[in-house]
């Protein structure tokens, strides 16, 4: 094995340093009351609840714990996730609200720059310094502010994209953060099942499924009624009434505000699109390239979510950059998109308006821009031209 170089050294030196100051800041600066104004303060919430056996979305205990840290007048926030992977943030129960904070931050920025890496290697490694802008994504910033899932979801995604292949149960190890908002990612599961039937090779959902049982397991071994609690919390709260700045959403309210099965016909012919472009492409198909496109499209249709959720369509925005300079095509239209978001971001328009409805559609046709007339890359099969044509874009 070679030995790292003193370059090497020295630059892993510094990101050490600096990764070691960033948390001094954090630990120095904040305070409880900045965790109560992020959406984080409902996932430590949850996490006091279950280390003290109790009901992590009971309404009346959560807004007491988020109160005594500073909530204030504020609306209560209360985890929607299921209870399968709250295992993840079971942890935050053994914590003050700041400590939990601090450390919530910091994994964000660690996993957000580890994705960004590994993309960067799944890409060629290619000698432009264009992934640094990623730290800039309007979507990554917003989740860092409010101290929301969706970075952590897209680690995940990116450890499966990088490990696929060479080790597939830790791959599906690796989306165990997924099930944390499993409405994002129904198409792109449907998908992952018809590959593992096609490559007959279940080791990616076994290593899903296995995590998703343990994590379960954990959690139920503090609250065993944590299914059932989650249920009345969904029919009590109001949670189908929750506005979101979703095309589907849209159409519920535009159509038929009482009738909730609108909001979620788009993402079951998503999920038929899906299939169905999957199987057409089933002989050269890419995760990396065409499963960030129906993450693309997931997103677009998807019942519930905010520029947060966005974070995971970072591997999309990427790969278009990289094709884009490969066909000598400009970056200015991503330019001018994500600047556009950063702005409307930093300007503090909340992260639940409509205005931010254009994003998602903005970010597909700049995939859809950068990568039309490409044909589907990947090291895993070689296929005749007649096959090649179906796998363009």
């Amino acid at each position: 094995m070679k030995k790292p170089s003193g370059r090497q050294i020295a630059a892993a030196g510094i990101v050490a340093l600096g990764f070691c100051l960033v948390a001094t800041m954090y630990a120095v600066g904040l305070t409880d009351q900045n965790a109560a104004s992020r959406d984080f303060i409902g996932y430590w919430a949850a996490g006091q609840q279950l280390v003290h056996h109790a009901n992590p979305y009971d309404a009346d205990a959560v807004l007491k714990l988020e109160k005594s840290v500073g909530l204030g007048d504020q609306e209560i926030k209360i985890t929607p996730s299921p209870p399968a992977g709250l295992s993840l943030v079971l942890p935050l129960g053994f914590l003050r609200a700041k400590t939990g904070l601090v450390l919530w931050l910091m994994l964000q920025i660690a996993c957000l720059a580890a994705s960004i890496g590994i993309l960067w290697m799944l890409n060629g490694s290619p000698p432009t310094r264009l992934h640094l802008f990623c730290f800039l994504f309007a979507p990554v910033v917003a989740c860092i502010m409010a101290g929301q899932l969706g970075i952590f979801c897209l680690f995940g995604i990116v450890l499966f994209f990088w490990l696929h292949e060479t080790q597939p149960f830790l791959a599906g190890v690796a989306l165990l953060p997924c099930s944390l908002k499993p409405h994002l990612f129904l198409p792109i599961a449907l998908v992952l099942i018809l590959w593992s039937i096609w490559k007959k090779s279940p080791r990616v959902v076994a290593g899903f499924l296995l995590a998703l049982a343990a994590s379960y397991a954990a959690v139920a071994a503090f609250d065993p009624h944590a299914w059932g609690q989650y249920v009345e919390m969904l029919r009590v709260a109001g949670m189908k009434d929750r506005f979101a700045p979703t095309f589907s959403a849209q159409l519920r309210l535009q159509v038929a505000p009482r009738a909730v099965w609108l909001q979620y016909l788009p993402l079951g012919a998503t999920c038929i699109w899906a299939g169905w472009y999957y199987w057409t492409r089933r002989e050269c198909w890419n995760w990396l390239e065409q499963g960030s496109l129906v993450l693309l499209v997931s997103l677009l249709c998807t019942p519930y979510a905010w520029i947060t959720d966005e974070s995971v369509l970072l591997p999309a925005v990427l790969v278009g950059m990289y094709r884009a300079v490969d066909t000598k095509r400009s970056l200015l239209p991503i330019a001018i998109l994500a600047g556009a978001a950063l702005i409307e971001l930093l300007s503090g328009i909340r992260v639940t308006a409509w205005y931010y409805m254009w994003t998602v559609p903005a970010w597909l046709g700049w995939y859809l821009y950068a990568t039309r007339g490409i044909g589907g890359r990947t090291k895993e099969v070689r296929v005749d031209d007649a096959v090649a044509e179906q796998c363009r874009d």
